[in-house]
């Protein structure tokens, strides 16, 4: 069976199909079983096409006079309803079953009911992990064994594909690269190397080489990341922050990545709905990088404008670039990024109002005018008077932390309290098959509600991922009113960050140890709310609802990561930051340019297998690299976009 099934899938390279049978994860209910060879008389049924993520399921059903019906669900969806996957007559003779084909997810395990269709009632039902590209058989007969039992046996006819293996040689290429990178920056460090490469080549040409380090900058470039002019420039600037620039970077470039596809893998997507604090499913699986450029960007406030500050700029000034900042992030985000102009022109009708630079504006707005109002500039001498065990970065900004905890009390007030009609009070839920079907129109609950009411349905987001598993139909939109207080938030713990470098700077030890508290006690407020569960918390972790707990989650993970950049980065030198250099000292550009070139070579070109997981994950590293390769020759010369 499995030979003559090779026709559905021809363009299944021979390199990925696995050696043996895939490992089972199934725990049979009943008498269900499954076994490794197939039945010779099972081909009966011409098999459909196969999409990414499928594999084929023949389902022979060999019960005289039972119908069948087969129900569906992922092991993944919470509490959700099971769907009709598909009914398989009965059998018309002994020896002759009936044969229905379907495609079934390789996402994440499913859970199969067969229920007897006239009486209905569960005749048996089993839980495995279907491998993409596998064809598979579930065979139903009665055993005679002096009782009337019925068997439900699933049969691999032909072994799945190993999908992941591309993800893993781009791994192990991108490793390479980087220990090649490495050992040649090490060579030439060497004196005896520099010599003998001295001999070889001109001696110009030679310090050029060694002096570039694909594009290291100037540690007396501006501290706020764009090109300033003269008059704003102080007469001894401090050095660069080169960490900051470095994880903006990562964060954006990942962020494009993500966007561009992430080679179709749906761990690369964002999730369906709660995600997870712990594996599987890594930090809030998956993707948060479009929040960790949220905390670097209050980093980066602080810094910036505690510079300005310092060279004489008057806060009204200051107020007015805040505010023009903010208008233009929101207007690009309306007007460029959002509509999709090979569709037609903009429609006001139709287009969507939030969105991800709407969030930054807004974000961006609200913490720099907290800082603008309450703090001062930080004296030159200040960090030589702090000690590990002040807490001048956290006393000086009590005012803001006073109206930061408000607007958090405003979050959960409107979250937990706020009467949503025809549904319950303080619901999180994704609504939809979710919760057994009860609420489905009651997707993010006060979240949501307050978007469509205030906004209008046509004018926010109308795929939210928590279509993909739940089957939602009303619009809901992950960049929505509600959840930019706590991105608020999340900006504020980046200001946090930001004034921690700048307090205790020559102060390693210091800096290190803030750190550290910072991101064990934000995760250990993650791990009470969530009970680390990932549905069964008080506030469970969700990136569409920006809930507290993501927003604690991914800021302790966030200072934890700065915790490896400063020290490898800034006071060590042990890495120049790039590439993600590069694209973190042009953020805007990078972030507006790959959005709206997306459909455009060599961001995007035909495919010759659309369904093949290693031409899309081809496609979007290229995709990506393009923009680093970009962002490297803009900041070779000096070109830097800002708003």
């Amino acid at each position: 069976v499995g030979g003559r099934h090779n026709e559905f899938r021809k363009s299944i390279s021979a390199d990925y199909i696995l050696s043996a049978a895939s490992s089972l994860q199934a725990l049979i209910s009943s008498s269900a079983r499954i076994i490794e060879r197939a039945p010779r008389n099972l081909d009966k049924k011409r098999p459909t096409e196969l999409k990414m993520d499928q594999a084929l399921l023949l389902i022979q059903n060999e019960l005289l006079g039972t119908n069948l019906t087969i129900y569906w669900k992922s092991e993944w969806c919470y509490q959700c309803l099971f769907q009709v996957l598909v009914s398989v007559s009965q059998s018309k003779k002994p020896g002759e079953p009936s044969i229905a084909a379907v495609s079934v997810s390789t996402q994440h395990g499913s859970v199969l009911q067969l229920n007897d269709t006239l009486e209905e009632k569960e005749i048996c039902r089993l839980e495995y992990k279907f491998g993409e590209f596998g064809n598979y058989s579930l065979l139903v007969k009665h055993i005679h064994n002096g009782v009337n039992e019925i068997a439900c046996d699933l049969v691999v006819n032909e072994n799945p594909v190993d999908s992941n293996l591309p993800v893993s040689v781009a791994f192990l290429i991108g490793l390479a690269l980087i220990i090649a990178v490495s050992l040649l920056r090490l060579l030439f460090s060497l004196d005896d190397f520099n010599n003998w490469i001295s001999k070889a080549i001109n001696s110009q040409e030679t310090d050029r080489l060694i002096n570039s380090e694909l594009g290291s900058p100037s540690r007396t470039d501006p501290l706020g990341g764009d090109i300033q002019p003269a008059a704003w420039r102080p007469c001894s600037p401090a050095p660069r922050l080169r960490c900051v620039d470095t994880f903006r970077g990562i964060s954006l470039i990942l962020m494009v990545f993500v966007n561009y596809g992430g080679g179709k893998y749906w761990y690369f997507k964002h999730a369906s709905w709660n995600g997870k604090i712990f594996p599987k499913g890594s930090i809030a699986y998956p993707g948060p990088f479009r929040e960790l450029f949220v905390f670097i960007m209050g980093s980066s406030i602080f810094l910036s404008m505690t510079s300005i500050l310092q060279r004489g700029c008057s806060k009204f000034r200051l107020l007015g670039k805040i505010a023009w900042r903010s208008f233009l992030l929101i207007c690009i985000g309306i007007i460029i990024v959002n509509p999709n102009y090979c569709l037609g022109p903009l429609s006001w009708d139709k287009v969507r109002i939030p969105g991800v630079l709407q969030r930054l504006g807004v974000t961006y707005f609200v913490v720099a005018v907290l800082e603008l109002l309450f703090a001062k500039p930080v004296p030159e001498n200040c960090a030589l008077e702090r000690s590990c065990f002040s807490l001048g970065d956290v006393t000086s900004s009590w005012p803001q932390w006073l109206l930061i905890l408000t607007l958090e009390s405003i979050w959960l007030g409107l979250t937990f309290f706020l009467p949503v009609p025809g549904c319950p009070i303080g619901y999180l839920g994704p609504g939809g098959i979710g919760d057994l079907g009860k609420y489905p129109n009651c997707t993010g609950g006060a979240a949501g509600y307050i978007d469509r009411l205030l906004l209008g349905e046509d004018h926010l987001y109308q795929h939210p991922s928590s279509a993909v598993l739940y089957h939602t139909e009303v619009a809901y939109d992950p960049e929505g009113i509600l959840g930019t207080v706590n991105s608020i938030v999340m900006g504020f713990f980046g200001v946090q960050a930001g004034k921690i470098l700048l307090y205790y700077k020559d102060q390693t030890k210091a800096i290190l140890i803030r750190f550290t508290a910072w991101g064990c006690i934000l995760g250990l407020i993650s791990v009470a709310l969530t009970k680390v569960s990932e549905n069964e918390g008080f506030i469970p972790v969700n990136k569409n609802l920006w809930s507290i707990s993501y927003v604690t989650t991914l800021s302790g993970f966030a200072f934890f990561i700065l915790l490896v950049l400063y020290p490898v980065v800034d006071v060590r030198g042990l890495w120049t930051g790039a590439p993600f250099f590069y694209p973190g000292m042009n953020s805007i550009l990078v972030y507006v340019g790959h959005e709206v070139f997306e459909n455009y070579f060599p961001f995007q070109w035909k495919l010759e297998d659309n369904q093949s997981h290693k031409e899309h994950l081809t496609q979007n590293i290229v995709a990506t690299a393009v923009w680093v390769l970009i962002a490297y020759v803009l900041y070779r010369k000096k070109i830097f976009w800002k708003i």
